[in-house]
């Protein structure tokens, strides 16, 4: 079997089948179809608490889901209403530098996909690369620059799915970041916009990294996130993207950063999160 047959099969008939299994075993568990998809980064697990008649299921018991391993990342899909609206929520998400493949990376968001939402809200705890921001400000990512270079879509192409190409005009979604501007004015947070750029981790940005970063245009830079809008944009997913600053980036400031410190500010900022996140739900 030549290397593309095995692509094609691998990819059409194994991995398909796996995330038949997955969908159907989350059917089988939840009471209504999600409208809503939230991916939840590090430290804002707490907006779970949010959620009303919830149903939980861990990765570990989703057939072929893959399991994050990262602390702050509880690993876990939690099914419900947020202001009426069927929502699913990802409690931890999967990451490039934990050790899967980027398809695994993604396989959650195809996942979600599968379930039938329409909307993608995609946040993340960033290092702050823009000098004007500071940690625990809000930033809603305009669009992003991948400069890991590995796209989840490179391989053999489903057309039932989505497009070979796909189209990045518009990736984060307009109507929905008028949305989170607005949803952000009429609750008195004071919210940024930006440039979102992917390195793979897990260590930390060097400063010339984080200074050609600026140099690029980016805003905040973080570990994630990037290849989920990639995906949910060959799925026609609306996609809006919000960033914590948890920390200035490796040469902004004289401190070593720490895993800890973006756990933290994940929670000190928790609150102006959820009122956040409730209310462009609400709005969408």
């Amino acid at each position: 079997m030549t290397q593309r047959v095995w692509q094609v099969f691998f990819t059409t008939i194994i991995l398909g089948g796996i995330m038949n299994k997955s969908i159907d075993y989350i059917k089988e568990k939840i009471k209504n179809q999600p409208e809503i998809g939230i991916v939840l980064g590090s430290g804002l697990g707490d907006f779970a608490d949010a959620i009303e008649d919830k149903v939980e299921i861990p990765y570990t018991e989703i057939p072929g889901f893959p399991v994050s391993t990262v602390k702050g990342h509880d690993g876990k899909l939690i099914f419900g209403q947020i202001n009426s609206k069927e929502v699913c929520v990802m409690k931890g998400r999967i990451h490039y530098y934990e050790g899967y493949d980027i398809k695994e990376v993604v396989y959650p968001i195809e996942v979600l996909a599968g379930l039938g939402i329409k909307t993608i809200i995609l946040t993340n705890a960033a290092g702050g690369v823009n000098t004007d921001f500071e940690p625990a400000d809000l930033m809603i990512i305009t669009d992003h620059i991948n400069l890991m270079g590995k796209n989840p879509l490179i391989g053999p192409n489903d057309e039932d799915l989505g497009p070979r190409f796909p189209d990045m005009t518009d990736l984060y979604n307009k109507e929905l970041v008028e949305v989170a501007e607005n949803s952000a004015k009429k609750l008195g947070i004071d919210i940024k916009e930006g440039v979102y750029m992917y390195f793979t981790g897990p260590s930390y940005e060097t400063a010339a990294e984080v200074r050609m970063a600026r140099i690029l245009g980016a805003d905040a830079v973080g570990m994630s996130t990037v290849p989920e809008a990639i995906i949910a944009r060959h799925r026609g997913l609306k996609i809006l993207g919000i960033s914590t600053i948890t920390n200035m980036s490796t040469g902004i400031l004289d401190t070593p950063l720490d895993h800890t410190e973006v756990v933290e500010v994940g929670k000190e900022v928790a609150g102006k999160f959820k009122e956040l996140l409730k209310e462009i739900i609400e709005e969408i």
